[in-house]
This record gives C-alpha cells, sequence and structure tokens, in this order.
C-alpha cells in the first residue's frame, strides 16, 4: 500500500469521482461546499459499510436492540441536552481583510488565508440548524435538525426498556442522517455539515461503567481490523482531561492514519448517567431500571461507540488503496474486503459476438439473486479485470467460447490473480464459499 499523504488523497478524491464513488454536490451549479453525492459505488459501499457495522453491533448480538428516531424533535430535547447552550458552540472569528471565517481553535494570530492579524474578536456560534415547523415562521415554530442521533436513543430509553424486555446491560443501535452547521468543513466527506452516523448507546449498571468501556474499546478496534484494515494504521488515544467533553468521564478514540496525520475514526465515550438523568429533570419523567431480583433502582450509566458511515467509508478506501504491476504493466486495485466491496462478482463475456452474450445473461441471472453484480462486455479482457480490480470487485466470472461446449466458466481472484475453471451448475456454490471465507 502507498505511503499515506497528500498525493494518496488526491489520488483516492480524483478515483471517487471518476469511478462513481462520491461526486460534488450541485456540480453542475458549480458545487454547494461541503456537499456529497454518493454515485452508482459510493451507495453500495455505503451500504455495506453500514450493514457490517450493524451485523456486528446487533444481529451478531442478543443485547442490542434497532431503533430510528426522527430527525425533527421538540426542542426540549436539544434544551435538556445541552446543545442549545454554549457547550454546543465554536468561538468563531473573522478576518477584517479577506472576510474568510475560522474557528478559533483552528488558527493562531493570523488569518490563514491572507496572513492578516486584523482579527474579530472571538465570538460563539451554535452547531444546530434551525428550522420551523408549520406555516408560521415565529418562535414559537423553532425546531432543529438532529445533530446526533444519540438523543432519540435516550428519549426513548423508557420505551425500548418495556418493549423489548432487555435489561442492563444492553444496548439501543440507530444509523441516521445529523446535520451540524460547521464553520469550516474540509478533507473531502470527513467532515460536513449533513453526515451519517452510526452509534450505539449501551445501558449498563453504574458499577460496571469501566469495565464496559474498555470492552468497547477493544471491540470497535477490532471490528476495523476483521474488515481488512491493517493494524499499522489504526491505533487506540485515550483523551487528555482537559479535551473530555461536559458529560464524559472518559473517552477514547479510535484514531485512523490520515494522509494528513493521525485523526479520529470513532469515539467511544463514558456518558456517564447524565443524559437520562437530564431528560428526567427536564421531562419529569422516570428514566430508570428497577431490577425486581434485586429491589434495586437506578440510572443507569451509558458508553456510547458512535462513528461515522461516510468518515468509515473514506477511511476503507484509503486503507484498501494498493498498486502493483502484472504483466509488466502498472494495476490500481482496490483490496476492499468481500463484505464492504460494492460488487461481489463481475460477468464478463470474453467477446461480444451473440454467440457468448446470451449464455453470459444466464450467468448474471443465476448469480444476481445471491450477489450484487456487474456485467461489462466492452474492450479487451485484460481492460476490463483492470476496471474490476480498480473498483474493488473480489470475483470475475469470466464467459468464453469453451463455455459454449463445457457449460463451465473461469473465476478470477482479484488479489493473488489467481483463475479457476468451474461448471456453471456450480457457479453460486463456488462463490459463495469464496465470499464467506
Amino acid at each position: 500500500m502507498p505511503e499515506p499523504g497528500p498525493e494518496l488523497m488526491d489520488t483516492v478524491v480524483n478515483l471517487c469521482k471518476r469511478r462513481g464513488f462520491v461526486f460534488p454536490s450541485s456540480e453542475i451549479y458549480g458545487g454547494f461546499r461541503s456537499t456529497y453525492d454518493y454515485g452508482p459505488l459510493g451507495v453500495l459501499l455505503l451500504r455495506n459499510v453500514k450493514d457490517a457495522w450493524w451485523r456486528s453491533m446487533v444481529q451478531l448480538r442478543d443485547d442490542v436492540v434497532g431503533l430510528d428516531a426522527a430527525i425533527l424533535s421538540s426542542p426540549r430535547v436539544w434544551e435538556a441536552s445541552g446543545h442549545l447552550g454554549a457547550g454546543f458552540a465554536d468561538q468563531l472569528v473573522d478576518c477584517r481583510s479577506c472576510k474568510e471565517r475560522w474557528r478559533a481553535d483552528h488558527i493562531g494570530d493570523t488569518c490563514p488565508n491572507c496572513g492578516s492579524t486584523d482579527l474579530t474578536e472571538p465570538r460563539a456560534f451554535n452547531l444546530m440548524f434551525k428550522t420551523y415547523v408549520g406555516p408560521v415562521e415565529d418562535a414559537g415554530a423553532v425546531a432543529y435538525l438532529r445533530p446526533e442521533t444519540a438523543q432519540g436513543m435516550f428519549v426513548n430509553f423508557a420505551n425500548v426498556l418495556q418493549a423489548s424486555r432487555k435489561r442492563p446491560p444492553f444496548g439501543i443501535a440507530q444509523m441516521g442522517k445529523s446535520f451540524r452547521n460547521e464553520i469550516t468543513p474540509g478533507n473531502f466527506v470527513f467532515r460536513t455539515r449533513e453526515f451519517e452516523q452510526m452509534e450505539l448507546e449501551f445501558f449498563v449498571p453504574p458499577g460496571e461503567a469501566a469495565t464496559w468501556f474498555d470492552y468497547w474499546c477493544q471491540q470497535r478496534l477490532a471490528w476495523y481490523c476483521g474488515l481488512g484494515m491493517a493494524p499499522e494504521l489504526l491505533r487506540l488515544r485515550a483523551h487528555e482531561p482537559e479535551e473530555l467533553s461536559h458529560y464524559s468521564a472518559g473517552t477514547s478514540d479510535v484514531e485512523f492514519r490520515y494522509p494528513w496525520g493521525w485523526g479520529e475514526l470513532e469515539g467511544i465515550a463514558n456518558r456517564t448517567d447524565f443524559d437520562l438523568a437530564a431528560h428526567a429533570s427536564a421531562s419529569g419523567q422516570r428514566l430508570e431500571y428497577f431490577d425486581q431480583a434485586t429491589g434495586e433502582r437506578y440510572v443507569p450509566h451509558v458508553i456510547e461507540p458512535a462513528a461515522g458511515a461516510t468518515r468509515t467509508m473514506m477511511a476503507f478506501l484509503l486503507a484498501a488503496y494498493d498498486t502493483d504491476v502484472v504483466a509488466g504493466e502498472a494495476r490500481t486495485v482496490l483490496r476492499l474486503h468481500h463484505r464492504l466491496a460494492p460488487y461481489k462478482v463481475a460477468v464478463l463475456p470474453l467477446s461480444k459476438k451473440d454467440t457468448l452474450i446470451p449464455l453470459a445473461r444466464r450467468v448474471l441471472g443465476l448469480l444476481q439473486p445471491h450477489f450484487m453484480c456487474d456485467y461489462d462486455e466492452t474492450q479487451a479482457i485484460g481492460r476490463r479485470y483492470r476496471r474490476q480490480d480498480e473498483i474493488g470487485t473480489p470475483f470475475c466470472v469470466t464467459v468464453d467460447f469453451e463455455s459454449l461446449d463445457d457449460a463451465a466458466v473461469t473465476i478470477r481472484e482479484r488479489d493473488s490473480l489467481a483463475q479457476v475453471r468451474v461448471p456453471v451448475a456450480g457457479l453460486v456454490a463456488a462463490l459463495a464459499e469464496r465470499l464467506a471465507g
């Protein structure tokens, strides 16, 4: 794999546009800053990242259930959570010379754009997106786009507890869009105003919080490695006391070695009982657990692993990007784990001749109920292999003229370049075995 650096970032961003992973939003109108659209390959990769997270966090566990809370909610939710206060605001400064705006903690005494020292005094800038509900735009109609998915899980704690009949330790998982009016978004899809989160709120007895915090730190680090990310690209970093959020008794980040250096990929926080206690106080409702076996009543503490789906997708792309030489020619290859690859299989007829296309189409129809497939019949077979390598397709199935006689096709593997002949009748089983490995 190439060393992380500015060149790698530029290369992968170019690949994303050229191959249809990520497009600048509203590009025909000159774009709209820090917004992106996910193309035919990007939407598949992003879905696969989310499916892999859900599989690990919900499907393979019996102590986690799911939720899909509303993006809009009562403003009282954000009052109780502290998001409308100073704790959820960045300090904003303006350059009087060039009129650029900056986060105060991202610059020194000079403007990064023009070098001027003529800056305004810092002032608080709340990150919530404000909107109005109903036909009249007055103070009584104010609402906010959620800046995180977490609060929907906290305010539904009692509902989920009763409906699921779970008892602590148990978790509520959610994926969905969040919105933050960042002053200085940047680094492609890593910091945007509209993003998608994958969050777990894991409710535990207060005395077990430290143990579960350590557990989830290790689980989340292992998840990335289990999906093919090289361990040397990851590290776990505990926050210093001055970094901690107001609700946190301890936070650690899973950090990734981005082209610009180490940075947060996912945060794991011990949120104590802050959120449930705050919402219980503001709403007048009990948000606690009563253990009938012991007679103990308590407000659970919460361990929160929180990741961004789009940031995670891009990290996997950066980690998977590689180049090598095959038959004397340079090859670009995305060594994506098969669970993440947009297409699992590409069906490639050796020729566009009428004798081959019907059989190739039948093979495609045989595979599509089982795998996400691509089909490509244009240009030389070598070029088509290279295209599939560049978008991370683990296996190509080549239909050739011998297939008309022996009812067999060739499976070609992306990473090893190994090829094996397989009967069409056993093709689904052969690919399923390889993709399960």
